[in-house]
Parts: C-alpha cells; sequence; structure tokens
C-alpha cells in the first residue's frame, strides 16, 4: 500500500487542540468514483476550521483519522496546475455537501483525491501559494452582500484570513472599508492597505451597507449598530462566541438582513481568480511554512498573532 506524508486529527482536544494534531504517514488517497483523480498539493493553506476539528466540532470518532484542510492548489495527473474547489455533495450531510476534512480527506497531505470536476485552473500570474488562500471573503461580500448596491463595508477583526481578505477585496472592488482590530499593530497593518484601521466598538464615519462578521459574540451587537438602514450583515465564523444578543427591535426597525454562509459555488471561484488576476489582487499571507514544519504553522493560527493567511508550502 501506497502511504504519504499527512497532517491529521487522530482524537479531539477541546482544551488544547495542537495536543490532537498528529503528522505522520497515511494511505494513499482512495478514489470514491470514476471520475475521481488524484492531485499532487503544491500550497495549502490553514482556516480556524482546523482548529475546531481538531476540537471535535463537526467530526465524530468514528469518522477519525481525518486529514485536515481544504483550501489548496497544486497538479492534476495531466501536468496542469489546478486549484481544488473543496465542496462537495454529500447526502449524508444534512446540507446536502460538505467540505474536504469533514467526510472526505482533506488537503493537508502530499496528494489528495477529488472529483474532477472539482479542479479549476490555476490563472496566469497567480501562484499556487496565492491560490491556496482565496478564502470565503468574496462570496461574503459579493453574492450574499450585495456590495455592488453599496459604497461602504465594515470588516471585524481584521487579522484573520477571512478578515483580511475582505478588506484587500472590498478595496478592490473600489468601496469605502472600514476595519476593527484589538491589536494596534495589525491596525497599522489595515490602515497600510488603505482601509479605515478602528478599535473594536469605535463609532464609524457613517452606517455601512455591509458588514463582514466572523467574530461573533464579542463584535455582533457593534455590526448591529454600524449597519445602515437595509444593510447585510454577513455571517462566516464566530471564532469569540455562538450566542450573542441580538437587538430584535434595531432588525426590523432598520430592515437589515443576517445572513449565514461558507464556501461558495464553482463559478464563484472561477470569478475570484480571474478577479484577482485582472486586478493584481493577492490574498494577504501571514507567512508561508514548509510542509516539514506544518505543527509550526498550526500553532501559529493558533496564537492568534496572525494577520493574512498562513499557507503551507508543500514542494519545500
Amino acid at each position: 500500500m501506497r502511504i504519504m506524508r499527512a497532517a491529521y486529527a487522530s482524537r479531539f482536544d477541546a482544551d488544547n487542540p495542537l495536543a490532537a494534531l498528529t503528522v505522520g504517514d497515511r494511505p494513499e488517497p482512495a478514489h470514491l468514483d470514476d471520475d475521481w483523480v488524484t492531485v499532487q498539493v503544491r500550497a495549502s493553506s490553514l482556516n480556524h476550521h482546523d482548529l475546531w476539528s481538531l476540537r471535535g466540532v463537526g467530526l465524530a470518532d468514528g469518522q477519525l483519522p481525518m486529514i485536515l484542510g481544504c483550501d489548496a492548489a497544486g497538479t492534476d495527473p495531466d501536468g496542469n496546475e489546478v486549484v481544488i474547489y473543496p465542496v462537495l455533495p454529500t447526502p449524508g450531510d444534512p446540507r446536502g455537501v460538505s467540505i474536504l476534512s469533514e467526510h472526505y480527506q482533506g488537503t493537508l497531505a502530499e496528494r489528495v483525491a477529488v472529483p474532477r470536476m472539482n479542479l479549476l485552473p490555476l490563472p496566469t500570474g497567480l501562484s499556487a501559494t496565492d491560490a491556496a488562500c482565496l478564502p470565503t471573503a468574496w462570496r461574503m461580500l459579493t453574492t450574499r452582500g450585495r456590495i455592488a448596491d453599496g459604497e461602504a463595508v465594515l470588516v471585524q477583526g481584521a487579522g484573520g484570513g477571512v478578515a483580511t481578505a475582505a478588506v484587500a477585496l472590498g478595496l478592490a472592488l473600489g468601496k469605502r472599508v472600514y476595519a476593527t482590530s484589538r491589536d494596534a499593530a495589525k491596525r497599522d497593518r489595515i490602515a497600510a492597505l488603505g482601509a479605515t484601521a478602528l478599535e473594536p466598538g469605535a463609532r464609524l464615519p457613517e452606517r455601512v451597507d455591509v458588514v463582514i462578521e466572523t467574530v461573533g459574540a464579542a463584535t455582533f451587537d457593534h455590526s448591529l449598530k454600524s449597519a445602515a438602514p437595509m444593510a447585510r450583515i454577513v455571517v462566516a465564523g464566530a471564532t469569540s462566541g455562538h450566542l450573542p444578543p441580538v437587538n430584535l427591535r434595531r432588525v426590523f426597525a432598520m430592515q437589515l438582513e443576517i445572513l449565514g454562509t461558507s464556501m461558495g459555488t464553482p463559478d464563484e471561484l472561477t470569478e475570484l481568480l480571474a478577479f484577482c488576476a485582472e486586478h493584481e489582487v493577492r490574498p494577504v499571507v501571514d507567512s508561508v511554512v514548509p510542509f516539514s514544519r506544518v505543527a509550526d504553522a498550526f500553532a501559529r493560527l493558533h496564537s492568534g498573532e496572525v494577520f493574512g493567511k498562513v499557507v503551507v508550502d508543500h514542494t519545500a
């Protein structure tokens, strides 16, 4: 049996997720149907989803060991450079779909198996490292947030991968972008990108049309107060807690929309790749770590000190 190196959840640890991470040998990925292919992974990126998986959120004991990771770029069997679309039909899941590392083995390995239809061409001008960290932010801003109908965006908790991508994309789309962070150094970096950096809870110069919310309980009241009439608050995470109090009078009086989202569609990813190539937009990368030190990449993400995406280089 052919084996490969991989980073995977071998058990769960709610208090210390890093203790549940194992880096070692795993079997070659299996093809679950005739249309599945094996991709040689060149770069991948970490998400907080990976840390939640190590805590046991969204996975059961019977699914272990589970290779982590969902965002990646690599080379297909014909030698083409590709980006992996990580959402797969999953009949047993109540959503009808799942992302890699939930029901199917993930991308933090030398190789990953996916349906051929989940492979998109890597555009000229984008590196595998860039493509591996293109996150949910595009869908939050465009499809769900309908930013084309607005002029101003608030990004809560800029520093994480989705939030920093939302800042960069919002600016590239020509919008006024406000972004919060508790960390003064991160606020300086936000300002350097061209956004208006604010402390959490600060009063904005104007109410915004779209709020990008991945923080949750700690910022949600501020998101509601900062929203213009008929604004969209788009939620794709809750790193500070998932049960915030919600002032429903403000919701109905201001006719606000609270919208949930996760990964986008293949068409949205294709659109995003083309936009980034055309406008020379690149994701904000905190650090690039060789796969031989993938445990250090997890430790960096877990530290909370990141600004942008933590990328794993599988060629180093």
